[in-house]
């Protein structure tokens, strides 16, 4: 029992130190669109935030309310930068949230308990219903990272995905990112 709780202290810390402190959800354009303004998030596990202006290609990805992307897998290098542009065509707000498998797991127990919850992350494109938005990423480590839909019960639903970010040919390949 006491591994359990250290455990989940463990994960509650991680998560604690990935995302700042949460806003309300709201009717603000400018998130919706996916935009951050002046937000500003650090490095993670899995990059940091990107530059448009440096993205070296643009994937589109799909959300509708059969609680899927698609694509549902993505492989990228090592120290590229993307644009995704996050397009919603269904009836309810999609998000998509980039992360570890843990912290996104965090991040939707923390859903559950506070629905309303809405962030100014980079790493988080918030798309309300038949509107388009756009999150710049550059994944700066090798491994398996995810992204989701963290409103409540579409993680649940299996609104998940994959990003494998592979090492360049001049690295030798490192171990899976942690789960």
């Amino acid at each position: 029992m006491t591994r359990n709780v250290l455990r989940a202290a463990g994960v509650a810390l991680l998560w604690a130190s990935l995302v700042p402190v949460a806003l309300a959800h709201g009717d603000d354009d400018h998130r919706a669109h996916g935009g951050h303004g002046t937000a500003k998030s650090e490095a993670t596990p899995f990059g940091q935030p990107g530059e448009a202006k440096k993205a070296s290609r643009t994937i589109t990805i799909d959300m509708s309310d059969s609680m899927r992307f698609n694509p549902s897998a993505l492989t990228v290098r090592r120290g590229e930068t993307v644009k995704f542009v996050v397009r919603n065509g269904g009836r309810l707000l999609h998000e998509m949230v980039l992360g570890t498998p843990a912290s996104l797991q965090a991040h939707a127990e923390m859903m559950r308990k506070s629905p309303q919850m809405e962030h100014a992350e980079a790493h988080i494109a918030h798309v309300k219903p038949g509107r388009n938005g756009e999150l710049v990423w550059q994944f700066s480590q090798p491994g398996e990272f995810q992204f989701a839909c963290l409103q409540p019960g579409h993680f649940e639903a299996g609104m998940v995905g994959t990003v494998t970010v592979q090492a360049t040919a001049a690295e030798p390949p490192k171990a899976a990112a942690a789960k």
